[in-house]
């Protein structure tokens, strides 16, 4: 899979009962494609994956497919039980989904020979390219990465953890094992804060939180961030690290302030579900006036 762009992991929107709103969803997916996406990271961490029945999982999938329509790579999010894992994996694929996001085994911890067959099992059961999310309770020793980078449908590594000495020493035995035929991303809340320190380990992709609710200051930050234009420290300075400082304060608000900043721009995407919460009116003023601000910076105010 090729990606030359932001990936970007849209959000799940629910109607006012709860249920999966298809038609907001499609025009989501729509405005991402519109606003450049490189990928399009479907039923994933932001996409509230976790709390996906199986059949909702798979409509979003489909919606995805055909909404982009060849235009970029749709991955699939899968995860949780192994067995899980391969159903979702299998309904990816059935539906023309270009690869998987393989999420973590929830709630459980492993030594790495169990992380490695948790991988291995899931490759070995459905013929799909499958990028491996680590973080959480599945995080790779290098020797671990090299062995499932000899997988020939892993495709590539998203890093969730941060550790960018271990992240430098996984890339170093990969390419060693594997060559330049493999993709790594820096799969960190709100990315742009570490871009600059995961390139100078070989760790140039990266998703976009904020892609998916002001993709007019990702663009320009990407932009910027590539020409080395200091409009990209303007940006952190203005947008994303008071964004940040906000994310921090309640756990799951890494969705849930992205669901919020979509709907302040007119998305009819809904709320979270539970265990996620929403966030009060006092940070919604917040949020607000840090999309104001990134808005302005960009000149789209």
């Amino acid at each position: 899979m090729d990606f030359d762009g932001i990936l970007f992991f849209p959000l799940t929107p629910f109607d006012e009962r709860g249920d999966l709103n298809e038609a907001a969803f499609e025009r989501h997916v729509a405005s991402g494609l519109d606003h450049g996406a490189g990928g399009v990271f479907a039923a994933c961490g932001t996409g509230e994956i976790h709390a996906l029945s199986a059949e909702e999982h798979a409509r979003v999938v489909e919606r995805a497919v055909a909404v982009t329509a060849g235009r970029v790579p749709v991955v699939a999010g899968a995860g949780g039980s192994v067995r899980t894992a391969v159903e979702q994996a299998a309904a990816a694929r059935d539906l023309g989904a270009d690869g998987v996001l393989l999420l973590p085994p929830y709630l459980v911890g492993a030594p790495q020979r169990g992380l490695v067959d948790y991988v291995r099992t899931v490759t070995s059961a459905v013929d799909i390219p499958v990028v491996v999310y680590q973080r959480g309770t599945m995080v790779f020793t290098p020797d671990s990465a090299a062995e499932i980078a000899r997988i020939p449908s892993v495709v590539g590594i998203k890093d969730g953890v941060g550790d960018l000495g271990r992240m430098h020493q996984i890339v170093l035995a990969v390419r060693e094992r594997r060559g330049d035929d493999f993709v790594f991303f820096n799969g960190l809340p709100t990315a742009e804060l570490t871009f600059r320190a995961y390139r100078g380990v070989g760790v140039p992709l990266y998703s976009s939180a904020a892609f998916a609710f002001v993709p007019e200051v990702a663009t320009a930050f990407y932009e910027a961030a590539h020409a080395g234009d200091p409009l990209a420290d303007t940006l952190v300075r203005v947008f994303y690290d008071p964004l940040v400082r906000l994310r921090d304060r309640v756990p799951g608000y890494a969705v849930s302030l992205v669901k919020a900043g979509a709907r302040l721009r007119g998305a009819d995407v809904g709320g979270v579900r539970p265990p996620f919460v929403d966030p009060t009116e006092d940070e919604l003023a917040e949020l607000r006036a840090i999309v104001d601000a990134g808005l302005a910076a960009v000149g789209k105010s």
